[in-house]
């Protein structure tokens, strides 16, 4: 029984892994370059960010309520977000509109605050890492709710996955350590279980707090074990989840806002200086308005201690806690432990790194499932089945083309017309047309040579971007080292050591006679 039972959960393993192992690469690979959104952003936007921030918050409050003023005065909501760690380097507004009365649907609207003037920046030249962190899990071209339910679906399958995996792998501490070089398949299965077991708690925690982006019900025993499973349970546990009833009728009275100033000293008196993050303002321009004091997150706990003042007069109401009940704490701390917002500059490293080793153990177990299906079908019939052909060309597009992809997307950001309206959303076209070319390229050529000739193309396309660079922006590698600019050589230096790992590929794989004799 008990054999019949892994034999199962191995046969489970094996295909829940691969109808959606493209796309979870795909997951994993943009979403751990999420990790590096804001630096990513900085760099594919290097106009807009040079200038450090020289005003105070009260200072940057002040000239953000006063744009507010100008786009918005009749608004039901404002936000203002200051700018106090790498999240926001920048003082962003955005504001909400009174519904509309005939019930039409209203547009919300958001701008970027230049540091040095105060005044809305213009459209961005790009969306830089956002666009990157976003794929992960809007997949772009699909509608939300239909991206959503894929990647939930593909989030799900995965975790069973890594479950079934632990399962079927007796010695899985002991893999840990065992890797043989020069075996061929084999030594792809022990790459693939140290990729597995080395980033074990990592991936088992983002893709389980992955799901509760999409449904918070996978958390049913918590749910039960705290409200029960009578109805009027279930709805207080959403009214207490979503904060339902947080809203603030307007009065009627037309009154002017309160200083915001005394209402920061408040908070920063409390929280520490410069740890106010969201300003929330509700029903501005009303006797009842309020405001609401967010700090930035330094701990996993997505949501923190929020202060709420009388806007008309600037008293302090009340100070609600971090989390109003167990069930929204661990909402909260999983939300928060899967974006990584409150991570340091090692501790988001170490998230970046799992990251990737996640992706590189599905690409290890992609190869791996290819690799021993293509020697077996050789030593029964001498050839490949096509099939067997058309998932080792989907592997090489995918594996080796969606990095070769995000590095077009690179190049684009340099390359297109800066006045060019419609240049952020070419830069994502072009990120999939590379995309689709690699894929049309790994279809058209055997695998050795697609193998081969795309970790060139990955190898020169990010080794050559800082050489881009030079010759498109002021903001090259050799002026940035020299001003110290971490970020921008970073980006830089980040390149050129990923284009010397595609080209030690390309030194494996031509001295070896097949891809399994990459890791020999």
């Amino acid at each position: 029984m008990k054999s019949h039972f892994r034999t199962a959960m191995a046969w489970l393993h094996t295909w829940a892994g691969l109808p959606l192992g493209w796309l979870l690469y795909l997951i994993f690979l943009s979403g751990s370059l999420g990790y590096l959104d804001t630096e990513i952003d900085r760099w594919m936007n290097p106009q807009l960010l040079a200038q450090a921030q020289v005003a105070s918050p009260p200072q940057q409050a002040a000239i953000a309520l006063a744009r507010l003023q100008e786009r918005a005065p009749d608004a039901a909501r404002w936000f203002i977000v200051l700018p106090t760690d790498r999240n926001d380097p920048l003082v962003r507004i955005l504001w909400m509109p009174r519904p509309a009365p005939d019930g039409a649907k209203v547009r919300s609207g958001s701008a970027l605050l230049d540091p040095a003037s105060g005044q809305p920046l213009g459209i961005l030249h790009s969306y830089g890492g956002q666009f990157l962190y976003r794929l992960h899990y809007q997949l772009h071209y699909l509608p939300e709710a239909v991206a959503h339910w894929i990647v939930g679906l593909a989030t799900l399958l995965m975790l069973v996955a890594l479950i079934t995996g632990v399962i079927i792998h007796k010695k899985i501490f002991i893999e840990f350590f065992t890797f043989r070089p020069g075996k061929g398949v084999r030594s792809w299965l022990d790459a693939h279980n140290l990729l597995s077991v080395s980033s074990l708690p990592f991936q088992l925690m983002i893709t389980y707090s992955g799901l509760i982006f999409f449904a918070f019900t996978y958390m049913p025993l918590v749910v039960v074990a705290h409200y029960g499973l009578e109805p009027s349970g279930q709805q207080r546990f959403t009214s207490e989840l979503f904060e339902a009833g947080d809203s603030y009728p307007r009065s009627g009275t037309a009154h002017a806002l309160a200083s915001l100033a005394p209402m920061l000293a408040q908070a920063e008196s409390r929280w520490g200086a410069g740890r106010v993050n969201g300003i929330d303002i509700r029903q501005p321009g009303d006797a009842g308005a309020r405001v609401l004091l967010r700090p930035n997150q330094d701990s996993p706990l997505r949501g923190g201690e929020i202060m709420v003042f009388d806007g008309s007069d600037g008293r302090l109401l009340e100070i609600r806690p971090a989390a109003a009940s167990t069930v929204k704490a661990i909402y909260d701390t999983l939300l928060g432990l899967h974006e990584g917002l409150y991570a340091g500059p090692w501790l988001r490293a170490l998230y970046l790194l799992s990251g990737l080793a996640g992706a590189g153990m599905i690409a290890s177990g992609l190869v791996l499932w290819a690799e021993k299906r293509r020697l077996r079908a050789e030593r029964a019939s001498g050839r490949r089945h096509a099939g067997l052909r058309l998932v080792e060309s989907l592997n090489v597009g995918t594996i080796l083309g969606l990095p070769i992809a995000i590095a077009g997307y690179f190049w684009a950001n340099r390359l297109l017309p800066e006045t060019w309206l419609q240049r952020a959303a070419w830069e994502g076209h072009i990120l999939f047309i590379v995309w689709g070319l690699c894929l049309l390229h790994a279809a058209l050529r055997p695998s050795r040579r697609a193998w081969l000739e795309q970790a060139a193309m990955a190898a020169c396309a990010y080794a050559a971007i800082p050489l881009l660079n030079i010759f498109t922006s002021p903001r090259h590698l050799p002026a940035t080292w020299i001003d110290g600019d971490t970020v921008f050589a970073g980006f830089d230096l980040a390149t050129l050591l990923v284009g010397a790992g595609f080209a030690a590929l390309v030194w494996r794989i031509s001295r070896r006679p097949g891809l399994a004799g990459c890791l020999r």
